[in-house]
């Protein structure tokens, strides 16, 4: 048997990358365009602009509260 000599060429040197290397294309570039409108579509985590100050948003939040356990003790009076 013998053995199969690869030479080096100057002229290709694509050759040789072309064998030893997946060219991807743009998957990276895909891949961080996919991530970056990801993390702008999310709002998870963050806070609103609700244009109130933290006195108003508190205030808010409060009544928020007192209604939902409003609901919870009226619901959890009600006979089964």
């Amino acid at each position: 048997m013998g053995t199969a000599r690869l030479e080096c060429s100057a002229a290709a040197p694509w050759i040789l990358t072309s064998l030893f290397f997946k060219t991807g294309g743009n998957q990276r570039d895909l891949a961080r365009q996919k991530h970056m409108k990801k993390q702008t579509d999310s709002g998870k985590g963050k806070r609103r602009d609700d244009g109130l100050s933290a006195a108003a948003r508190k205030q808010r939040d409060s009544e928020i509260m007192q209604q939902k356990q409003k609901k919870a003790s009226e619901k959890k009076e009600q006979p089964k």
